[in-house]
């Protein structure tokens, strides 16, 4: 067999066999019996049946029997350091619930970051998720290399991950949410900006560490720091990530202070393209659905923070139906406090249907395309993960299908999307296993869970005492 290009003819492989296989391809390719192989960091192959005969350098081979195996799911939208704020402000909107948290946010510093940014990865990775990113735009001054310790959470967890550098220069003097001292001026944001980019991000195919420029809202970010954050991130050549439309506050906020709406804000400040994705897009018209479709921004829909903050329900299959991209995010931990993505393929199906759209709204299998493919396109990466195809990163789970919690369901699909949360038997990132038996192999979980308790104490303490 000639090497996937891309791979070494001496790579090791891992072939994995007899299972169930959901490619996620443009053809939706399924396998009812299959087998993939991975050279290197790479697909090799996937088809029916066993793998070939003769292969050199096999490392691994799995028997797969009872299991599906799928892409690797792709997280469009998170804030990691929410993990330390769970169950905190149960019952308040978006806007009550940010006045309720901020101050509580603003104190937070490198060794909470960190702690945070384990704590959130690990739920992630543990449950399937192989590409991760994290919006943080907290940067209380003094405390520390705040963008650089998640970074490094990243890259020990070993998962594929894209930083969205954030950044809030409008206070509450400014007409603002956040408190003054939480947040940075628009030099020092664009500066720090730039300077996270030039450091920490790799263009080339297969990077396992990328940066975005994300100013947070309108109702956090001048007009000014939102339109340089857009030239700037297309000098560097980075996507840009913001939150858009995600209740009716903001649109009336966006009225009010701007005299139009978010959609037709953003496009007056660059921020509609196909290099940039938008988080939550609950309250959209028919307008601004076209205005997405025709300049190809793309949307990370969050079902359960949307819900838990009563925000609404996204236009997710009339945005499907326009040509636009949407993948899924788990969103904060404060507002999403299972911090999983697999339990939102499910969510999205159940609270899609809940709208015009009725049972029509989604499939299992457009779910799992959320999950995946379409994260991979919001987050610019679909050439590279995001469906099981040779070629392609070595990004893909293993589900087991065969115990009490799936084993009636004749469907594999159906079993992942709409049963309870399927066991990881293994997840791959870049070649490598970062799972085994629903443990990862990278990072103590024990040790993980001991130090978020701690760090969210020690926060709680500080909130406390200021």
């Amino acid at each position: 067999m000639a090497a996937t290009p891309g791979t070494s003819p001496a790579a090791e492989r891992t072939v994995i066999e007899n299972c169930a296989i959901a490619t996620v391809d443009a053809d939706d390719t399924e396998y009812a019996s299959g087998h993939v192989v991975i050279a290197g960091n790479r697909i090799e192959s996937v088809g029916a049946g066993r793998a070939p005969e003769g292969l050199g350098n096999v490392a691994a081979r799995i028997d797969a029997t009872g299991h599906l195996l799928t892409p690797g799911l792709v997280n469009t939208h998170h804030h990691f350091y929410q993990w330390l704020t769970r169950g905190l402000a149960t019952d308040h909107n978006l806007f009550d619930w940010l006045t309720a948290l901020y101050p509580t946010w603003a104190r937070i510093d490198e060794p909470m970051a960190h702690a945070a940014a384990q704590g959130s990865l690990a739920m992630m990775a543990r449950g399937g998720v192989t590409t991760a990113m994290d919006h943080h735009y907290i940067y209380p001054r003094g405390t520390g290399d705040l963008s650089g310790t998640i970074i490094r959470a990243a890259r020990d967890m070993g998962v594929r991950f894209t930083l969205a550098r954030g950044s809030m220069d409008r206070g509450e003097s400014d007409g603002g949410l956040p408190p003054d001292f939480a947040v940075e001026s628009l030099d020092d944001a664009l500066a720090a900006t730039a300077a996270t980019v030039e450091e920490h991000h790799d263009p080339s195919f297969g990077a396992m560490t990328q940066v975005a420029v994300a100013p947070c809202s309108p109702f956090s970010v001048s007009t000014e720091l939102m339109r340089q954050g857009a030239e700037l991130a297309r000098r560097l050549g980075v996507r840009l990530h913001t939150h858009g439309s995600e209740t009716k506050e903001e649109e009336k906020f966006c009225h009010e202070l701007f005299g139009m709406g978010p959609t037709d804000y953003f496009e007056s400040t660059g921020w509609l393209g196909e290099d940039v994705w938008m988080a939550h897009c609950v309250h959209m018209n028919d307008s601004d659905i076209a205005a997405f479709a025709r300049t190809g921004t793309g949307v990370a829909h969050c079902p359960s923070s949307n819900a838990r903050l009563a925000a609404g329900i996204a236009r997710v299959p009339d945005l499907l139906a326009a040509g636009v991209p949407v993948g899924l995010g788990v969103d904060g931990t404060a507002s999403n406090e299972s911090g999983e993505l697999h339990t939102e393929l499910r969510n999205a199906l159940l609270v899609n249907r809940l709208g015009a759209h009725g049972e029509a709204a989604l499939n299992a299998r457009r779910a799992l395309r959320l999950g995946t493919y379409g994260g991979a396109q919001v987050l610019g990466r679909a050439a590279e993960t995001g469906s099981l195809e040779a070629g392609k990163l070595a990004d893909l789970v293993l589900w087991r299908m065969d115990t009490l919690a799936h084993a009636s369901i004749a469907d594999p699909v159906t079993a992942l999307v709409l049963g309870a949360a399927a066991p990881v038997t293994a997840s791959f990132v870049n070649g490598r296993r970062i799972v085994e038996d629903g443990r990862l192999l990278t990072v103590d979980e024990d040790a993980v869970a001991r130090a978020t308790r701690d760090e969210a104490r020690r926060l709680a303490r500080l909130a406390a005492t200021a």
